[in-house]
């Protein structure tokens, strides 16, 4: 036999082994120090005797072994077995152990492979334990195959052996073979292969079955084991039955922060929001150790009732025990205030987070979306996007929405690719959010190419695309849609017959509106809202059927908001009916004293009876009470510059080359009301109205599109206010001359103008 030979060990003789291999049992080495194991052993040194005994020689061998497996060096270890091989060196049961063990914690299975078949080659009758660590490693790599297999081979299973390989199935979710294996087993099962079982039961249907391993507990004594009882507990709160986790949790003389919490998520998850909140005062009150688990549970309860108070209170309970730095509490803490409207608060907790992640970055994101600084939550995004931070699709899904309300395309365009390229378009909820941009940034066509990627849309997605063709003033599309998605099935909610409706208002259907709203609670089990009654009195108002939009007023279930009023208003001045007006107009300022607009469609519609006295008090109303709308402004995005246009300023660097385009279109139509106002004459100061025409933002928007962009692309301008009659006469004019496609979005409605036409027929 060949000798191994090792260069001046500075190590004393280790004693042999006393305990026959047959006989050997599992036990561990007791504090091995292998880190002073010198770097330079190697078999390929050697020793000052040639006459050192082979088995101290082979224990040194075996102790290097053991310690190239614990630093995972797997590499080395088959290197130093084949070394091992070739000097006649036995490898020790605790050696294969370690090597085992590490090939599991690495997840190696190949590893795991070729030590297990070299076992099998130089051990003829590896003793039980060596069979119980090659079976935990194939479970723990995830081979059950090879599991299964080194199961059916084994003679001699003990507890432990069943323990590991029902677990594993348990684990792995094949219950069905869990449960097999479990049941033929003629052995007292242990507490653990209980706990596995437990904690493989999720949902009502397994319910039964988890009384059943409940009963069993009690009758092999295991019921008052804390981790048991925790077991059930949470068994019974996955399986839906609460009052079986309470009655449980109940009898429990020790109760870990597990079961409390447990039980936590269960009155969360059942609404019963309150239940957690006098739960978590309990765990307070007797003293039980809280972990970031437990913080983050009760923070989403505080934020889904909405209770500031107490959620501060917590607040100051984390930051005593040192925890609201760490991310799994920041978090909550910053969701927590977005969700109770404290925005500074939530800013404030997401600096405390040491080490913020993308779920830390989506909750502040969606907080400023939510207040409405959606120019913040762009600019943050950009950042983590040069920073190169994780992201996750609930990011993207909100600057989606950014994108939709500042109606930027082009970013909206490169934020999708980048998704798409990052495989973080969450399903339905960001391709929802895709189908609303594209929709609201004047891309209907978009719109509806995303939805149709949809294998199944919800009613969320049909919902906004329904939205969204009413949005584009396209209402045979919008109805045709909504036939389709009763015919697969989906059935709509409030939100979809509010875009049902507007469609039909911003095209005159008015017997299809009717017909919508009554049959909402009988036929599609939807309770209306004065949202829905709004909608029909502006259906009712924009066809010229004022008395029934002032009847419907009165009669409708639920008191007039101000939108219904004026709703009417509008009606009012676009029909000329003053005696109506009025009425609407008293019941407005008396719930809005503060909407410029009333004073303004009053003021127009005094001077179009030629009743200049009263239509001067409105002017005389608005300036004592000091109220301007907001200024009125147009912009549009020219090779992704976009370019902001305000009512009467004339300090843009091309502001010479727009008027000289606009006097290309100037008409004597401009003069036709030159006494009336609109909510861009307002901004300018109420100078004469001659003078104002061209300098109204939409058109020097227009304007500035139709110099600075290629003749075959469509010019898209957005608006913050209602377009005026002549710049919506302006566009179809621009339109006809210059053979162009003119899309102009104002705040109620899209536009879209080709040939000298638009597709809202004048009917807006």
């Amino acid at each position: 036999m060949p000798s191994i030979n090792a260069h001046c060990f500075l190590l004393p003789p280790l004693p042999s082994p006393v305990v026959a291999q047959d006989k050997f049992s599992e036990t561990t080495i007791k504090s091995a120090n292998f880190s002073q194991i010198p770097q330079w052993v190697s078999l390929k040194c050697s020793f000052p005797s040639v006459k050192t005994h082979q088995i101290q020689q082979g224990q040194v061998e075996n102790v290097h072994l053991i310690s190239l497996s614990k630093q995972g060096k797997l590499k080395q270890v088959h290197e130093f077995l084949k070394l091992m091989d070739e000097a006649g060196v036995s490898v020790s049961p605790h050696s294969y152990k370690s090597i085992f063990e590490t090939c599991a914690k690495l997840g190696s299975l190949s590893d795991g492979r070729s030590i297990h078949d070299r076992l099998r080659r130089t051990v003829k009758d590896p003793i039980g334990f060596l069979e119980n660590c090659v079976l935990r490693m194939y479970c723990d790599c995830g081979s059950l195959v090879d599991a299964q297999n080194v199961f059916d081979e084994m003679l001699d299973r003990n507890l432990v052996t069943w323990d590991i390989i029902v677990s594993a199935y348990a684990e792995k979710g094949v219950l069905d073979k869990a449960i097999g294996l479990f049941t033929i087993s003629r052995i007292k099962p242990s507490h653990s292969i209980y706990i596995s079982l437990l904690r493989s039961l999720t949902g009502f249907s397994l319910l039964e079955l988890g009384k059943q391993l409940h009963s069993h507990v009690i009758r092999n004594g295991l019921a008052s084991n804390v981790s048991v009882d925790t077991a059930i507990a949470n068994m019974y709160v996955k399986c839906g039955w609460l009052e079986g986790a309470e009655l449980v949790f109940n009898q429990m003389t020790e109760k870990n922060a597990v079961v409390w919490t447990g039980l936590m998520v269960g009155y969360t998850q059942a609404g019963k929001l309150e239940d957690a909140l006098e739960l978590f005062t309990k765990m307070v009150k007797e003293g039980v150790q809280m972990d970031e688990f437990v913080f983050s549970i009760i923070l989403k309860v505080c934020g889904g009732v909405e209770d500031l108070t107490m959620g501060r209170q917590i607040h100051g309970y984390s930051v005593k025990l040192g925890l609201d730095s760490d991310v799994s509490v920041g978090t909550p803490l910053v969701d927590f205030y977005v969700k109770c409207g404290s925005f500074e608060s939530a800013c404030l907790a997401f600096e405390r987070i040491s080490e913020p992640n993308d779920v830390s970055w989506s909750c502040v994101i969606s907080g400023y979306c939510q207040v409405g600084e959606f120019e913040e939550s762009v600019k943050i995004f950009k950042l983590l996007k040069r920073k190169v931070v994780v992201l996750n699709s609930f990011i993207y899904t909100s600057i989606f929405q950014a994108c939709a309300v500042l109606a930027d395309l082009n970013l909206g365009a490169q934020v999708h690719a980048d998704a798409i390229k990052t495989g973080l378009v969450s399903y339905l909820y960001g391709e929802t959010a895709m189908i609303s941009m594209y929709s609201r940034c004047g891309r209907s066509d978009y719109a509806y190419q995303v939805f149709k990627s949809l294998e199944n849309p919800d009613t969320v997605a049909w919902t906004a695309i329904i939205c969204g063709y009413a949005y584009h003033g396209n209402a045979i599309e919008a109805l045709s849609l909504f036939n389709r998605m009763q015919d697969c099935g989906v059935r709509p909610n409030a939100v979809t017959f509010i875009g049902v409706l507007t469609a039909c208002s911003h095209s005159g259907l008015v017997t299809e509106g009717k017909k919508y709203l009554e049959s909402m609670r009988g036929k599609y089990g939807v309770e209306p809202t004065v949202d829905h009654y709004d909608c029909m009195v502006d259906i009712y108002s924009r066809a010229g059927l004022l008395q029934e939009a002032f009847e419907l007023i009165k009669c409708m279930p639920f008191e007039p908001d101000a939108m219904s009023w004026k709703s009417l208003l509008g009606g009012c001045w676009t029909h000329r009916n003053l005696e109506l007006g009025k009425i609407a107009a008293e019941n407005l300022l008396q719930l809005d004293p503060d909407d410029t607009a009333s004073y303004i469609v009053m003021y127009n519609l005094y001077a179009s009876h030629g009743i200049w006295e009263e239509a001067a008090h409105f002017r005389w109303m608005m300036a004592e009470r000091n109220l301007r709308k907001d200024i009125s402004y147009s912009w549009i995005t020219v090779k992704g510059k976009m370019h902001s246009f305000v009512a009467g300023n004339r300090h843009h660097p091309q502001t010479e080359q727009i008027y000289s385009k606009l006097e290309e279109f100037t008409s004597s139509s401009d003069n036709a009301e030159n006494a009336l106002l609109t909510e861009e004459d307002v901004s300018c100061g109420l100078s004469e109205r001659k003078e104002q025409l061209p300098d109204h933002s939409e058109r020097l928007a227009i304007a500035f599109g139709l110099i600075f962009t290629s003749r075959h692309t469509q010019i898209l301008v957005f608006k913050n206010l209602r377009a005026c009659k002549d710049c919506h006469d302006f566009a179809k004019r621009a339109s006809l001359v210059t053979g162009r496609e003119i899309v102009v979005r104002d705040s109620n409605r899209f536009h879209h103008f080709k040939l000298g036409k638009c597709s809202c027929n004048d009917y807006w």
